[in-house]
């Protein structure tokens, strides 16, 4: 068999244009949804991601600003202008990209953001408010992963998925945001023992290690649903994912591709999140 294709670039679109609709109407009550974007140095694919997050801006109707601030930034100047972002009644989300310079500590400026502002969902607070269960901004990757899942109609309940990584912005709330749905959830990382053992009993395997086609079809039970999260660049200049995406096709039930796959959700879910953050001044 040959696995279906989940298209994320379509899924995204669609989603996409839901979004439009509740920024006009958003818009006749005199609420612009704004998102304030801080890139500190000039590392090239933050700089593509920011600007994808502009053009994703711009076709919804969200009003954005990206604000450069000098590789050799301090941190105090960095959490300076957090702080005056946090009390703009104008701007409704604020996104520092990551990563960040080395002399500038990571921690300290996710926690400077206001929480209510914190559209990539990675502030103490509301990672607390997820593994609650409650209302919250979600990550922006592990959420659009959700939504993958929910539109070629994967009921979650009960099924086995295997997470393979344990980052703070993909693996460890993938893994919330699947149980949170009643799945039962194992996590793998680079200590993991028989590891093969482990993906193959996987009825939806996520995939999140940086690791160019690090899982083969040797990894995967048949029928598995297969999200790869890696985007990985060859010698020859050519994207591809964490999954060995040939040899696991013909395994899987469906699977994303790179590109276009899960990339085109965590820009909508940020936009997403931004339209949720202006919606609360109703």
């Amino acid at each position: 068999m040959s696995a279906k294709l989940i298209n994320g670039l379509e899924i995204a679109k669609k989603r996409r244009e839901e979004m439009k609709q509740k920024v006009s109407e958003l818009k006749k009550e005199g609420i612009t949804p704004h998102l304030t974007v801080i890139l500190v140095g000039d590392d090239p694919a933050s700089k593509s991601y920011v600007s994808g997050k502009e053009k994703a801006a711009k076709e919804i109707g969200i009003s954005s600003e990206v604000i450069h601030m000098v590789a050799d930034a301090t941190e105090a100047e960095l959490l300076a202008k957090i702080s005056e972002l946090n009390h703009d009644a104008d701007v409704h989300g604020i996104l520092v990209q990551l990563p960040l310079p080395s002399h500038i500590d990571e921690n300290k400026v996710i926690e400077a953001i206001d929480p209510n502002k914190d559209v990539d969902g990675f502030h103490p607070i509301n990672v607390g408010k997820m593994i609650l269960n409650q209302d919250t901004f979600l990550p922006c990757t592990p959420h659009g992963i959700i939504k993958l899942l929910e539109a070629i109609d994967c009921d979650l309940e009960g099924k086995h998925a295997v997470v393979v990584g344990r980052s703070n912005i993909v693996g460890k709330p993938m893994g919330q945001l699947l149980l949170n749905r009643n799945a039962t959830v194992t996590y793998c990382h680079s200590r993991t023992k028989n590891l093969k053992d482990l993906t193959k009993m996987a009825d939806v395997l996520i995939v999140a290690v940086g690791k160019a086609h690090f899982i083969d079809a040797s990894y995967v039970k048949e029928g598995a649903v297969v999200i790869d999260v890696g985007v990985n660049r060859l010698e020859d200049g050519s994207l591809t994912g964490d999954v060995h995406f040939d040899s696991v096709k013909e395994k899987a039930s469906f699977i994303t591709p790179v590109p276009k796959g899960v990339g085109p959700m965590t820009i909508t879910m940020l936009m997403e999140n931004t339209i949720k953050a202006a919606m609360r001044l109703r």
